[in-house]
C-alpha cells in the first residue's frame, strides 16, 4: 500500500458504494477499481455478479448496520463512501400515492443517513463521504416536487456534515450532477393521475424531460469528476456537473427568485405539446 501525508491519497483504498448495480453507482465501480482501488457494492440486486458485494436496501436500516458490520469484518476500515441509490418519481403531489412518497424519502434521504451512521465510524482522517444529490436539488422543477425535495435533503444534509465532519479530517461532499444518461429516466415512478386542475400537464412535462434523453452527458463524465473530487486534499463541499447549471448557479446570485421560477414553470410546465 502506497499512502502519503492525506489518506485521500494512498491506494488501493476500500470505497463504498450503494447502488451500485446501475447508473452512476456502476461506472463509479468501474472507474475506482480500474484506478486501483478496492470497491464494495451494494444494492438490492447484483446482475452483472460483481465481487465483494452485499445485498443491501438502503431504506432499510437494521439491513444497513448489519452489512456494515460484515464490512468491518473483511476490511476493518473505509476509505470513501459514495451513496448513490436512489430513485426518481413525477406527478403532482396533490395526487402522488402515499407510499410512493414516503419510499422515496426512505431510499434517497433516509438511505444516505443510514449509510452514512454505519460509515462514518469505519473512517479514519482523510476520509471522504460522497453523497449524489442532483441539480434537482438546486433548481426546482414542476410535477418533480417530491424527488426535488428529496434531492435538497440530502445537499443540506451533507453541507451539514461537512462542517460536523471538519474536525474529524473527514471530507463530505454532495454531487449535483446535470441530466445523465442512464437508465434512471426509465425507471422514475411516473404518477399520471390528473384532474380538471391540470388537465393534460402533468403528461405533457413528463414528456418534454423525457424527450430530452439524448442531450444528457454520459454518466462515464460524472464518474470522472467523483473520482477527481474523491482524490483532492481539500475538495469543495459541493460540486455541481454540468456547464449549462453551473451558468445559471451562478445566475442564481443575481436574478429574482421569482423569474427564475416563471420561466423554468412555462418551459417544463407542460403547457404545449413537443414535437417529440
Amino acid at each position: 500500500m502506497i499512502e502519503t501525508k492525506n489518506n485521500c491519497q494512498k491506494t488501493p483504498r476500500v470505497v463504498v458504494i450503494t447502488g451500485s448495480s446501475s447508473g452512476i453507482g456502476k461506472a463509479c465501480k468501474e472507474k475506482f477499481e480500474s484506478k486501483g482501488d478496492t470497491v464494495v457494492c451494494l444494492s438490492r440486486t447484483n446482475p452483472d455478479g460483481f465481487k465483494n458485494f452485499f445485498e443491501c436496501d438502503v431504506a432499510n436500516a437494521l439491513q444497513v448496520a448489519e452489512v456494515f458490520l460484515k464490512i468491518k469484518e473483511k476490511f476493518k476500515n473505509i476509505d470513501v463512501l459514495i451513496n448513490n441509490a436512489g430513485f426518481g418519481i413525477s406527478g403532482a403531489v396533490e395526487l402522488s400515492d402515499d407510499a410512493d412518497i414516503k419510499k422515496i424519502y426512505d431510499v434517497n434521504l433516509l438511505g444516505v443517513i443510514n449509510c452514512y451512521k454505519n460509515a462514518l465510524p469505519l473512517m479514519e482522517r482523510g476520509g471522504r463521504i460522497i453523497n449524489i444529490s442532483s441539480v434537482c436539488a438546486l433548481f426546482p422543477l414542476p410535477f418533480r416536487s417530491i424527488y426535488c425535495s428529496s434531492k435538497a435533503g440530502v445537499h443540506m444534509l451533507s453541507l451539514s456534515l461537512f462542517m460536523e465532519c471538519e474536525s474529524l479530517g473527514i471530507k463530505v461532499l454532495s454531487v449535483c450532477p446535470g441530466d445523465v444518461r442512464t437508465n434512471f429516466t426509465k425507471n422514475r415512478v411516473k404518477n399520471f393521475a390528473t384532474s380538471e386542475r391540470y388537465g393534460q400537464r402533468i403528461s405533457l412535462a413528463t414528456t418534454r424531460l423525457d424527450s430530452r434523453e439524448d442531450k444528457r452527458m454520459k454518466v462515464e463524465k460524472v464518474a470522472d469528476k467523483i473520482f477527481k473530487y474523491s482524490r483532492k486534499a481539500h475538495p469543495k463541499a459541493y460540486i455541481i456537473i454540468g456547464g449549462k447549471y453551473k451558468i445559471l448557479h451562478f445566475a442564481m446570485r443575481f436574478l429574482p427568485t421569482s423569474l427564475l421560477l416563471h420561466f423554468t414553470e412555462k418551459f417544463f410546465g407542460g403547457h404545449y405539446k413537443t414535437n417529440n
